[in-house]
């Protein structure tokens, strides 16, 4: 992916403190982010699949922080799924030329790791358990396992439970919060000392 050892680390949603877990994992990649770049939080899946709906569901629930020198792209309303994601990809490249993407998707994995949210460096490929072909998107990522595949994946997402998706969505958009709180203190301060 980007010529170098992917850093991946494994946070499980059932465990007391999952959303602060991920919000350090996220730190590690985003603390190094200059502070020119406007960060991207690209929300991808669809409300129409209770499994593919944990995309937008981050993007409804961290939408509401107004974070700013942040852009949520992608919600309920909104989603960012296969049939417009080139074009939103294409859009952002051209209205946010200096940015930095924060890929959220589900994805689907072994039994013994669902419910198991991933932060990883570099791109994910989109709609890869349903054997679509989608542009590979993301500077890091932060998904969701949210049921198994290998077998039938389309029915899989379909019945995947909803109190799964919505607990890890509230995990992930809430650690997600947390780390870019941190971040942009990290920035205010730094253009603090900068004016000075």
């Amino acid at each position: 992916m980007k010529g170098k050892d992917i850093l991946k680390e494994y946070i499980d949603v059932h465990k007391r403190g999952a959303a602060y877990d991920l919000s350090r994992a996220v730190n590690k990649h985003i603390l190094s982010i200059p502070f020119e770049k406007t960060i991207i939080v690209l929300c991808i899946g669809t409300d129409r699949s209770t499994g593919d709906s944990l995309g937008p569901l981050v993007g409804y629930r961290l939408g509401r922080y107004k974070l700013p020198y942040v852009r949520v792209v992608g919600n309920l309303e909104y989603p960012v799924h296969a049939a417009n994601l080139d074009q939103t990809l294409e859009r952002l490249k051209t209205e946010i030329p200096f940015h930095y993407i924060i890929a959220i998707d589900a994805c689907l994995g072994m039994p013994g790791h669902i419910g198991r949210i991933t932060v990883g460096d570099g791109p994910i490929r989109p709609g890869a358990g349903l054997k679509k072909e989608l542009p590979e998107t993301g500077d890091m990522h932060v998904t969701g396992i949210v049921n198994h595949g290998g077998w039938m994946e389309f029915m899989v997402l379909q019945n995947t439970r909803l109190s799964l998706v919505m607990k890890m969505a509230e995990t992930i958009a809430d650690g997600l919060h947390h780390a870019l709180w941190k971040y942009n203190r990290g920035r205010t301060e730094y253009l603090g000392r900068s004016i000075r």
